[in-house]
């Protein structure tokens, strides 16, 4: 049985990635870090959980570029513009704070991070399957079809090896079964 694997989503980061893939059977998660490629697959069957929830972290996304544009403009607008007053104005301050409050909008809308614990028959594994909760209904509504088919059709599958009963038949009796029978059970009080 070859199995077709589909591309469901892609988590990037700074020294590579992870990529997941789904095919009748199984999650596939292709982790790459720098020129290596971990693979760990996950079989639908033994699925128990998938738990997504957003990360701790994530406002300090919209802190750190807020802050560090901010101060830029600060220090550009004050510092170097009161010496070079001439070739500067408050255009370029405005330009540092304006990108720095795009990009903090920007990631505002995005939404908080994600954080994502599988949990199978045997292991538990913490890998990103998704890098934004917004995106987390979508694909799991995939794995959650694909997991319900999985298990349909291995329990169609037991069905079918199952045979159906047979009648039951008078036993014939052996010289074993007969001398056992007629031999008397004596009363031990």
């Amino acid at each position: 049985m070859q199995s077709v694997f589909r591309k469901i989503s892609r988590v990037g980061g700074l020294s590579g990635g992870t990529k997941w893939y789904l095919s009748e059977d199984c999650l596939l998660a292709a982790k790459r870090v720098m020129y290596a490629v971990e693979y760990q697959r996950f079989y639908l069957r033994d699925l128990e959980s998938i738990v997504v929830w957003p990360s701790r972290f994530w406002l300090l996304r919209l802190i750190i570029p807020g802050g560090l544009l901010g101060a830029g403009a600060w220090l550009w607008y004050w510092a170097v513009g009161a010496s070079l007053w001439r070739w500067t104005d408050f255009t370029t301050g405005a330009i540092f704070v304006g990108t720095g409050l795009a990009w903090a909008l920007w990631e505002l809308a995005l939404g908080p991070t994600a954080k994502t614990r599988i949990r199978t028959t045997g292991a538990t594994a913490d890998l990103a399957l998704v890098k934004r909760t917004r995106r987390a209904r979508q694909i799991l509504g995939k794995i959650e079809a694909a997991v319900r088919a999985a298990r349909a059709g291995a329990l169609e599958q037991a069905t079918a090896t199952i045979a159906a009963p047979q009648p039951v038949a008078p036993s014939t009796d052996t010289k074993s079964e007969t001398a056992s029978t007629t031999a008397p059970i004596g009363d031990l009080a």
